[in-house]
């Protein structure tokens, strides 16, 4: 794993017509999320994947309320559609690694917007390498950065000023297999008034760390890598995470003991294609989709993926935050969660 300047780092997507000489699994993805910086709904996610070998994209949008989750699903074959489209979502790059623009259309979930994503930290990118138990390797870019979202969002008709939510959004770009062994994932997006904290921790099913990448990225342009990351949560019998602390330790030896309340509900990313759908070809102008009620009949156990992109409050020594705690245990009977922060 190395880390570069996000200077260098290629924003723009791959364009039809690029997938000469690439991996069959080749994708080029990017998700974003955004949310009121108080931590009340709703909770909006959304992403695009470009597969060119498979001549296919696809993306997702949902949003996250008090009561329930709406979610759609669009595909379409990458040489059919216009560039910068997919279904009811369009968007461009203006700026690359600083300024986007993003717009969702009429769909099922009855919500549309019309978004410019600003940047407001540098990012962390680098390049991962990551033999798997199966023998496959992962091979893969990966980005994340902290932003402002400012914009309209209407929901069911009734529109709403977006003015500087909170919005992380994540770029990779390669072939990532990370299927067999896992029992933790965490990626984390922790946005305090004048820094970022994300990070992305994978652990296997007997606890030893297989990645952890990440850094504090701070507003006046700072980047400090983290080396440590140490953690005691609370996840309930179907696999949710309720509460817990995360301690984050960095390059410079600062270390952020982080509260965190996960319990708002939503985020199950089952409803945007995760658990094995993302790529797979659905033919021309595929839209689906449907709403998880957040009563506990769905859950983690219940869909085919347990991740989940949750949105917390975050206390780090009395300084509020919020943003995005991602993350999915396995339901394998062999695992059973267990601290590393004592």
């Amino acid at each position: 794993m190395s880390h570069r300047s996000f200077e260098n780092f290629h924003d723009e997507v791959i364009r039809p017509g690029e997938a000469e000489g690439l991996p069959e699994r080749f994708f080029d993805r990017f998700v974003f999320n955004l949310h009121p910086t108080d931590v009340t709904s709703p909770s909006v996610l959304f992403g695009l994947g470009l597969h060119p070998v498979r001549d296919t994209v696809d993306g997702f949008a949902i949003i996250s309320t008090a009561t329930e989750q709406r979610n759609v699903r669009y595909s379409t074959e990458l040489s059919a559609t216009e560039p910068g489209t997919c279904g009811p979502f369009s968007f461009e790059v203006v700026e690359p690694n600083r300024i986007w623009r993003a717009a969702l259309s009429e769909n099922p979930t009855g919500m549309t917007f019309d978004l410019t994503w600003e940047a407001r930290a540098p990012a962390w990118w680098g390049d991962i390498d990551v033999t798997n138990d199966s023998g496959e390797t992962t091979s893969f870019s990966h980005l994340f950065q902290s932003g402002w979202a400012s914009g309209v969002l209407s929901v069911d008709g009734e529109e709403q000023q977006v003015e500087r939510w909170y919005s992380q959004r994540d770029r990779s770009r390669g072939v990532r297999t990370m299927a067999g062994g896992q029992g933790l994932h965490i990626w984390y997006q922790a946005q305090f008034e004048d820094r970022s904290v994300g990070f992305l921790l994978v652990e296997s099913r007997t606890g030893e760390r297989i990645l952890l990448e990440g850094a504090v990225m701070h507003t006046d342009g700072g980047l400090d890598e983290i080396v440590d990351v140490r953690h005691d949560l609370v996840f309930d019998d179907q696999l949710d995470l309720r509460s817990g602390r995360v301690q984050v330790t960095t390059e410079s030896g600062v270390v952020y003991p982080i509260d965190t309340d996960a319990t708002a509900g939503g985020g199950l990313m089952a409803g945007g294609g995760y658990g094995g759908h993302h790529g797979k070809a659905l033919g021309r102008d595929h839209v689906e989709g449907e709403v998880y009620p957040l009563d506990g009949s769905v859950t983690q156990r219940t869909l085919d993926s347990s991740l989940t992109d949750r949105l917390c409050s975050f206390d780090w020594d009395g300084q509020p935050g919020s943003g995005i705690f991602e993350f999915a245990l396995t339901r394998s009977s062999s695992y059973t969660y267990t601290p590393t922060l004592v």
